[in-house]
Formats: structure tokens, C-alpha cells, sequence
């Protein structure tokens, strides 16, 4: 019997976004490695801590490393909430990250509140079709 690679699933972070004022989301995230969830305050944190789960998941597998002007360590994954996976309360996304090349991620995003999924092929292009559902929600 085979394995299919792409249903593993590592692959697929649930996002929660409780607020989003000013273009900052805040919220937190799921998946099956920490499943009482990280909490996050911003792009830069989300994507940091996302980054170290995937570090330490090994899962997908990194082509090249994180470079700093520091050399000090990425954020730690502290920031643990409580409770079972819930929905955020503005909008949930579920995010399939397939490959990390050329320092970003590829994968696929689900806006789970609409029923609507995109293909992404960089952490921008995945920041960028998050902000449009989120400030297509508050404008509503």
C-alpha cells in the first residue's frame, strides 16, 4: 500500500485569528506536534514561531538555514494556550506548507470561514491572501 507524501498530517497548521486591528493579527495556531496551540501577536511572531515548529518537526525539511544579524536563536514556542482547537474569532485558516525552498514556504491556505483555498509560493503571497480575507471580513 502506498503512502501518499501529501496527506500527512504534520503538513497542516490550523490559524485562529481573534483580532486584526491596524493590520496586526492576533490569535494563535494548531497543529498535531503542539496541539494546545501557540499564541501570537503579529506577522513577524507568527511567522517566527511557525518557523521553529517546522525546525523542530523537521517536517517539511528546510533547504536552506535562517541567517540573523545576532546569531542568536529564533523565538521559543512558550506561548502555549489553553484548551482544545477552537476557531478564531474574525477568521481560521488551515495552511498546508509543502516545501520550505529558497528561505520561504509553499503550500496551499484554506479560508476555512469562506470554503476558499489558494496556492501560495512564499510566506509574502501567504501573508498577502491572509490580509485579503481578513480585510475583506472587517470591511464587511
Amino acid at each position: 500500500m502506498a503512502v501518499k507524501l501529501w496527506e500527512n498530517g504534520y503538513r497542516s497548521t490550523m490559524i485562529c485569528i481573534d483580532s486584526y486591528h491596524d493590520r496586526v493579527p492576533v490569535g494563535r495556531f494548531y497543529n498535531p506536534y503542539c496541539p494546545d496551540g501557540v499564541s501570537f501577536r503579529g506577522v513577524i511572531d507568527l511567522i517566527k514561531k511557525m518557523e521553529q515548529l517546522l525546525d523542530q518537526m523537521k517536517f517539511p525539511q528546510s533547504f536552506s538555514s535562517i541567517r540573523s544579524f545576532s546569531g542568536k536563536a529564533v523565538s521559543n514556542l512558550n506561548d502555549v494556550t489553553e484548551g482544545s482547537i477552537s476557531e478564531g474569532e474574525l477568521a481560521t485558516f488551515s495552511v498546508r506548507i509543502l516545501f520550505r525552498q529558497n528561505a520561504s514556504w509553499q503550500g496551499s491556505v484554506t479560508w476555512l470561514d469562506e470554503s476558499r483555498e489558494e496556492s501560495f509560493r512564499s510566506v509574502l503571497e501567504l501573508i498577502l491572501l491572509m490580509d485579503s480575507a481578513l480585510t475583506e471580513h472587517v470591511e464587511q
